[in-house]
């Protein structure tokens, strides 16, 4: 039986992590207005490294510069921003851990205040950050930059040290967007069936294929379920077969609450990882995130099939989770947390306040 202490080895590149445990990509606010990785948020992936996590993904960071959606959040999108990109990759390379930078774009999720432009998106979709309150639908020329945009970031990620990138696909971004059959209804090459859906994705990820290193680790973070966008279950396995055939290096699974089964499927008791596990052969590497807190989930969710724990929320409060939870009586006390506690854990004023927007995260006392 697998523990979340043992090593773990990526089957195609050979790269081995210390453990299981994968510090999952979460938005803190923290960096400069250029894009440039702050010494903040270099600090707080830093301490998690310390902390020994095996793996640690970076926040979203934008491939383009019209795919920015908040303020304080980093870029990968220009050559400016490798100076501090190779200060973290070094730094947590030095505490044993393995660095990832999650790439996307926000699509419908930009914010036309911070980029200067409209938002677009796989259809003209309803968006927040849009003056008019509505998305653009991309053309051919900005799909074609955008996965050229794809491309060099993962080129300039090689360039910076990290171990690998993972796309983000999930949370209701632009690949999601066209991912979803609600969020995208094309009636050309880039919209559809599922094959046409998912092409904006796998032209992706066959471009930064053709340029970065055989041993540059591609993997892609996917949200199972969004009813609203028009992602279902049954699409998701289905493109998780398409992304195996394809040699993606990991699957991320976004599934907020690991430990409850599918909406479609509301009489069946598997959990979302399960589905997978059971519908599906010769997976690559499974990541499974969602409202892992104490040894007793992070165990249950390698017994349901995945090969790699994603921890969210738990990190933010506990910098040394990944090794505390070798323990099997580990069980860390859940939000709020204090003001001095966070900023105890390497959380600058900035991410702090950002945390506020999580109902019963933080208190004052």
């Amino acid at each position: 039986m697998n523990t979340p202490s043992d090593s773990f080895v990526f089957q195609r590149t050979g790269i081995k992590t210390k453990n299981r445990v994968v510090l999952a990509a979460m938005t803190n606010k923290q960096s400069h207005d250029d894009g440039t990785l702050s010494n903040e948020e270099i600090n707080w992936l830093l301490h998690r490294a310390k902390g020994g996590f095996g793996i640690i993904t970076t926040a979203a960071t934008h491939v383009s510069k019209d795919g920015q959606s908040w303020d304080g959040e980093f870029g990968v999108f220009d050559d400016l921003h490798l100076d501090q990109l190779n200060k973290l990759t070094n730094l947590v390379r030095a505490e044993g851990s393995l660095s990832f930078a999650q790439l996307f774009h926000g699509g419908c999720q930009s914010s036309e205040r911070l980029t200067g432009s409209v938002p677009i998106s796989s259809s003209k979709n309803i968006s927040k950050g849009s003056k008019s309150g509505y998305s653009l639908e991309a053309n051919d020329k900005d799909i074609d930059r955008i996965i050229g945009d794809f491309a060099d970031a993962a080129n300039r990620c090689v360039a910076a040290g990290f171990d690998g990138v993972e796309l983000h696909g999930a949370h209701g971004y632009l690949i999601s967007q066209f991912l979803g059959d609600k969020t995208n209804t094309r009636q050309d090459n880039w919209g559809g069936d599922l094959k046409q859906r998912s092409r904006f994705l796998l032209e992706i990820f066959r471009s930064i294929k053709n340029i970065v290193p055989d041993s540059f680790i591609v993997g892609v973070r996917i949200s199972p379920e969004i009813a609203s966008m028009g992602i279902n279950l049954d699409d998701s396995i289905n493109l998780c077969s398409t992304l195996t055939d394809e040699g993606i290096d990991f699957i991320h699974l976004s599934c907020w609450n690991a430990f409850k089964g599918s909406v479609s499927y509301q009489d069946d008791s598997k959990t979302l990882t399960e589905w997978f596990m059971t519908s599906l052969s010769n997976l690559p590497p499974i990541i499974s995130t969602g409202k892992v807190w104490s040894h007793r989930d992070a165990q249950n969710l390698l017994n349901q099939g995945a090969d790699l724990i994603g921890v969210g929320r738990a990190a933010i409060g506990y910098p040394d989770w990944a090794r505390q939870v070798k323990n099997i009586h580990y069980d860390p006390a859940k939000p709020p947390f204090s003001v001095e506690q966070l900023k105890e854990a390497m959380l600058s004023d900035v991410f702090i306040e950002y945390m506020r927007n999580w109902e019963g995260f933080v208190c004052d006392r």
